[in-house]
């Protein structure tokens, strides 16, 4: 901790997390690791002390990728709240400009519900709500959503809870929403706002990722998301915001995880 800034620190990060069996772990290990997600590079930036949605643009500007927003108009402005939720095709860049083109809109009222590692970036940490469906934290997961549901914030979900995958006819995709977000819009009455990220990230990452997944590893293709927002340094990308789906449209005709599938199909043809 320098100045009240919370730096980014692997070795410290892995062996908290591996509880006891962090004296396993190697030093040389977690330095690999470092130097893979590019960890003085993150804290050059975490060095400013930006914060909640100014953070969230000092990352666009940092990494200087440049992003065309199509559909600012769509975004409501009468004072409802409502979920937005996207594909993920990048797991960095398209996380932090969903958090400052829709919470530059909102005044900041909006929150992320993330993978609880991102809480150790202390400038982003304010607009998350970390989810961890494992250890001690999964009895409490429903509640967490809950209180989510039912703030005065808008909240902003990527549904597959993966980052998009490289199918077998060759095209980029999330894999399967949960349906978690339909269930709970409809129960909060909050309209959905569907939004295509158009990105990808290396074939690295998807030749990875698939091969994690033939041989039954961990999901290492995450520990490559760091290097991935490295590499699209300079990259353009579009956003495009559909028109709000009221949270009345999805009725009993469809199960949730049906309506799951058909707002995921409708952000695809955006």
């Amino acid at each position: 901790m320098e100045n009240g800034i919370q730096e980014i620190n692997i070795d410290n990060i892995v062996r908290s997390r591996a509880g006891k069996r962090a004296k396993y772990i190697p030093k040389w290990l977690t330095s690999l690791l470092a130097r893979i997600i590019h960890q003085e590079f993150i804290n050059i930036y975490l060095r400013q002390g930006r914060v909640g949605v100014d953070f969230c643009r000092g990352v666009v500007d940092y990494v200087g990728v440049t992003v065309d927003v199509e559909g600012r108009e769509n975004l409501p402005t009468d004072g409802r709240l409502c979920t937005f939720v996207s594909n993920h095709p990048l797991g960095a860049i398209d996380g932090v400009t969903l958090g400052w083109v829709i919470g530059e809109h909102y005044q900041g009222k909006i929150k992320y519900l993330v993978n609880d590692l991102l809480m150790n970036l202390q400038g982003l940490a304010p607009l998350c709500v970390p989810i961890n469906k494992i250890g001690k934290q999964a009895r409490s997961f429903p509640a967490i959503v809950e209180s989510t549901f039912s703030s005065d914030c808008h909240v902003i979900m990527f549904p597959a809870g993966l980052c998009s995958r490289r199918q077998d006819d060759g095209t980029i995709r999330d894999i399967t929403w949960n349906k978690a977000f339909v269930a709970k819009s409809v129960q909060h009455q909050r309209d959905i706002v569907p939004i295509h990220f158009i990105g990808q990230n290396t074939n690295r990452f998807y030749n990875v990722a698939r091969w994690c997944k033939r041989l039954h590893l961990p999901n290492f293709a995450m520990a490559l998301l760091p290097d991935e927002m490295y590499r699209s340094r300079g990259n353009h990308y579009t956003v495009r915001i559909g028109k709000p789906i009221p949270w009345q449209t999805f009725d009993r005709t469809k199960t949730p995880q049906q309506w799951g599938k058909w707002v995921q199909d409708k952000v695809y043809e955006i």
